[in-house]
């Protein structure tokens, strides 16, 4: 497998790689689904993923497998003297296998490529499991927690949600 820059064509494939990680009964196959904990298909739309690809500071990079389909998906925005890392999808039914923990090596490079002193991300706070995760591979919470937003942008909360912030130092 390759970790490469995505590019804006690559954009239907990321969308559907999203979704299916995050929301629906396909999401369920593997680990780390919210469908549990929001309501709705969709985490993501078109316009929201061409809108973050396009604006500075900001790439996906995406795992391709020998045959060149998208198995996994990161994005990084650098913020200042950081790197935001965010929606981190595996295929639900090739999660496990290590694309993961690549894709977060990936991001540690890039972060290094552009000064930055460290990455950050936001997780949902009752997600343990994803956190203990992010822990093994050296991010710890800050202490800072935000609010889940209330517009529904991302789904219905079943239940009341805020995020935890992360970081580690690079």
């Amino acid at each position: 497998m390759t970790v490469t820059p995505a590019t804006p064509n690559d954009l239907p494939q990321l969308l559907i790689l999203i979704n299916s990680a995050y929301r629906g009964d396909v999401s369920k196959k593997g680990w780390t689904t919210e469908a549990d904990l929001i309501g709705g298909e969709i985490r993501t739309d078109g316009l929201a993923l061409e809108e973050l690809i396009n604006s500075d500071g900001a790439a996906f990079l995406k795992c391709i497998n020998e045959k060149g389909n998208i198995e996994g998906c990161v994005y990084l925005h650098k913020k200042e003297d950081r790197l935001y890392l965010g929606m981190l999808s595996v295929s639900p039914s090739l999660q496990s296998r290590g694309t993961g923990k690549m894709l977060m090596a990936a991001a540690e490079n890039h972060a290094k490529q552009f000064g930055c002193r460290a990455i950050f991300m936001r997780v949902i706070s009752v997600r343990k499991e994803l956190i203990s995760w992010y822990e093994k591979l050296g991010y710890r919470k800050t202490g800072e927690r935000e609010p889940f937003p209330d517009d529904n942008r991302y789904g219905t909360p079943t239940q009341p949600l805020e995020f935890l912030i992360m970081e580690k130092g690079i």
